[in-house]
C-alpha cells in the first residue's frame, strides 16, 4: 500500500498538481490563424465577435484601425484567411468576407465617419489614388497629418476602380468608402501625374512622400502578330471597359494566362459581346494560378481553357498554339504539336508591372528588375523623406497586401515625422487547429451568399448578393474564438477548487492563487486555448511530511 501511495504521490506532482503548486493558469490573447493571413492585418476574431451579437459599428470601428475599405474587400479581397480558418478542418471554414461586406455595408447605409487625429502641422504628399496610397492617407489623417494625393488617371482607386470588374465591385462602393476618406479632409487631386516628385515635393512644402503607383502597366510576351490592333493588353482591356471604350473583340477571344486577371479578363470579354473566350495557360490544373473560386466563376459562366499550351503567333487565321508538357520543378516542355485556335483577337493577361520613369533621376532611390523599388524596413526608399509601397515595391501584388503596407508606411512615416522609428508590434504565437480542445462540437452549415442566375449575367451588375444581417450574425457566431477567451465558463465549471472567479462579462476570469492547486484542468478544459500554464514560483525549503512529500504552503486556504 506505501509503494502504491509513493507511486500516486509521484504521478500527481509530477503533472503539476498535489499540495506543491508548480504552475498556475494565464489567459493569454493568441493569435488566432485568420489574423495571421490577413495581409491587412485586420483583428478578424475580434470584429467577428462584434459581428456575432450585432454590434455593427463596433465590429466597423474595429475593421477601421487597420483597414478602411470593409466594403470593398469584402467583395473583392481573395480572403487568404478563410483558408487558414481553423473551422475548416471541421466542416468549411468561417465566410469572413460576407460578414466583412455586410459590416461595410452598413456602415455605408448609415453614413458612419471615422474622425482624423489633432492637427500636427505636417503634410504630406502620396503619389497615387490606388488601395495603398489611399490607405495611407487615412491612416496619415488618423494621425492628425494634412495629406494630398495626386492621381494621373480622371477618377481615385487605382485597380479597385479600373481593375475590378463592376459585377465583382460594383462603383458605387467604391465611392462611397473613398469619400470617407475625403471626408476626413485628404485633397484627392485627379488628372495630374506627378513627374518631378522633388519638385513637388518642394512646391507644396511636404515634409514626406509616399509614393504608391502601382503595377498598371501589362507585361508584354514576344508573339508576333499581323495586325497589332487585335493583340490587346489585358490591364488596358479591362480599364477600356469601364471607361466604356472597350475595342471590338470579334466572336473568340483567345486570352492568354491563367491568373486572376485572365479569368475577369474573359468574363469580360464575354460580357462584351464575344462569344467565345478561350484561355491559353502554359500550366495543367494542378497549376493553376488563379484561385479556384475565381476558375469555377469563369467556367461557370462559359469560359473555356486549353491546358499545356502556349501561343506563337498570331496572324489572320487566328492564334498558333503548340503543345507542352510539364517537366521537372515545375517547367514545361515544348512538344512541338502545333495547331490554330480560330480568334478574332487576343489578349495578354501575364501580369503587371509599374512605370518608374519619372523616379529615375531621383539622387539614392535604387530601382531593382521588374521594375521593383528598394525601401528599407520603414519603407523608405534611398532617398530621405521619400517613403514607398504598394505594387510597385514587389511582394504578393493583391489590394489587400497593398492596403497593408499603406497602414504600416503610414506608422513609419508618422514616426518619421516625430523623430522616431516604426516598430512593429511583436505578435503572439498563432493557433493551429491542433492545439484546440472541442468536446462538444455542433455542425453549423456555412451560409451561402446568393448570386445572380447565370442566365442573367450578361451585364455588369454585381453577382454576389451578399447576407442579410441575421444570416451575417449567424456567419459570425460560427467562428471558434481561436486562442481568445469567449467566456464560455468551461474553465469556470471545471476547477475542482473553485479557483477561477468570473470577473464580468467582457472581462473574462482570473484565478484565486490562494485556491489554485496548478492541476491544469482548466487548460485541459478551454476549447480554444485561450489559457497557458505558467511556472509558479514557491518558497525555496516546503515543509516535508512523513514520507518525504511536501506539504501544502501556508497561503493555500480551505474552501468553506
Amino acid at each position: 500500500m506505501l509503494k502504491q501511495a509513493d507511486a500516486t504521490r509521484i504521478h500527481v506532482t509530477a503533472a503539476g498538481t498535489g499540495p506543491t503548486r508548480r504552475q498556475l493558469p494565464r489567459w493569454i490573447d493568441h493569435l488566432p490563424p485568420c489574423n495571421a493571413a490577413c495581409p491587412a492585418g485586420e483583428n478578424i476574431q475580434a470584429w467577428l465577435e462584434h459581428a456575432r451579437a450585432g454590434r455593427w459599428q463596433q465590429a466597423w470601428n474595429q475593421i477601421l484601425d487597420d483597414n478602411p475599405f470593409p466594403a470593398v474587400h469584402g467583395r473583392a479581397c481573395y480572403h487568404p484567411c478563410e483558408s487558414r480558418c481553423n473551422r475548416g478542418d471541421l466542416d468549411a471554414s468561417v465566410g469572413i468576407h460576407a460578414v466583412e461586406r455586410l459590416v461595410g455595408d452598413v456602415a455605408r447605409q448609415e453614413k458612419w465617419q471615422p474622425h482624423r487625429g489633432e492637427p500636427t502641422g505636417h503634410r504630406v504628399l502620396i503619389v497615387g489614388a490606388g488601395p495603398a496610397g489611399l490607405s495611407c492617407a487615412y491612416h496619415l489623417a488618423r494621425h492628425g497629418h494634412e495629406v494630398e494625393v495626386r492621381e494621373a488617371t480622371e477618377e481615385p482607386g487605382g485597380m479597385m476602380r479600373w481593375g475590378i470588374p463592376a459585377y465583382r465591385l460594383p462603383r458605387d462602393v467604391v465611392q462611397d468608402e473613398i469619400a470617407r476618406i475625403t471626408a476626413m479632409g485628404v485633397t484627392i487631386t485627379c488628372g495630374q501625374k506627378v513627374e518631378d516628385v522633388l519638385a513637388e515635393k518642394q512646391k507644396g512644402g511636404f515634409d514626406a512622400v509616399f509614393l504608391a503607383v502601382g503595377a498598371q502597366a501589362s507585361n508584354r510576351l514576344d508573339i508576333p502578330a499581323a495586325d497589332g490592333r487585335r493583340l490587346i493588353d489585358g490591364v488596358s482591356l479591362l480599364a477600356e471597359a469601364e471607361r466604356g471604350q472597350a475595342p471590338r473583340l470579334g466572336r473568340v477571344v483567345g486570352v492568354i494566362g491563367g491568373g486572376n486577371v485572365a479569368m475577369d479578363v474573359a468574363r469580360v470579354a464575354k460580357r462584351l459581346g464575344a462569344e467565345e473566350a478561350v484561355l491559353i495557360f502554359r500550366y495543367d490544373r494542378p497549376h493553376m494560378e488563379a484561385l479556384p473560386a475565381e476558375a469555377a466563376e469563369a467556367f461557370a459562366e462559359g469560359v473555356k481553357i486549353r491546358w499545356l499550351t502556349v501561343a506563337s503567333r498570331f496572324g489572320a487565321n487566328g492564334v498558333t498554339i503548340e503543345g507542352v508538357e510539364m517537366g521537372p520543378n515545375g517547367t514545361t516542355i515544348p512538344t512541338g504539336r502545333f495547331e490554330t485556335l480560330p480568334a478574332d483577337s487576343v489578349v495578354l493577361a501575364v501580369g503587371q508591372h509599374s512605370e518608374l520613369d519619372f523616379l529615375r533621376g531621383v539622387p539614392g532611390v535604387a530601382i531593382g528588375p521588374n521594375d521593383v523599388v528598394t525601401i528599407d524596413d520603414q519603407f523608405m526608399t534611398g532617398h530621405r523623406g521619400v517613403f514607398a509601397g504598394g505594387d510597385m515595391v514587389g511582394g504578393a501584388r493583391t489590394m489587400t497586401t497593398a492596403v497593408g503596407m499603406g497602414k504600416h508606411a503610414a506608422r513609419a512615416i508618422d514616426a518619421y515625422l516625430n523623430g522616431a522609428r516604426y516598430e512593429r508590434p511583436p505578435k503572439h504565437p498563432t493557433i493551429g487547429f491542433e492545439m484546440l480542445d472541442l468536446p462538444v462540437y455542433l455542425e453549423t452549415l456555412r451560409h451561402a451568399q446568393p448570386e445572380l442566375p447565370l442566365a442573367v449575367r450578361a451585364t455588369f451588375a454585381e453577382v454576389v448578393q451578399g447576407l442579410s444581417q441575421g444570416e451575417a450574425q449567424g456567419e459570425a457566431g460560427r467562428c471558434l474564438s481561436c486562442g481568445n477567451c469567449f467566456e464560455c465558463d468551461n474553465c469556470f465549471a471545471a476547477c475542482p477548487e473553485q479557483a477561477i472567479i468570473r470577473r464580468g462579462r467582457g472581462r473574462g476570469y482570473r484565478v484565486e492563487p490562494g485556491l489554485c492547486t496548478g492541476c491544469a484542468i482548466c487548460f485541459e478544459q478551454c476549447p480554444c486555448h485561450a489559457i497557458e500554464m505558467e511556472p509558479d514560483s514557491l518558497p525555496a525549503a516546503a515543509p516535508v511530511g512523513t514520507f518525504g512529500e511536501p506539504l501544502a504552503p501556508h497561503r493555500f486556504r480551505l474552501r468553506v
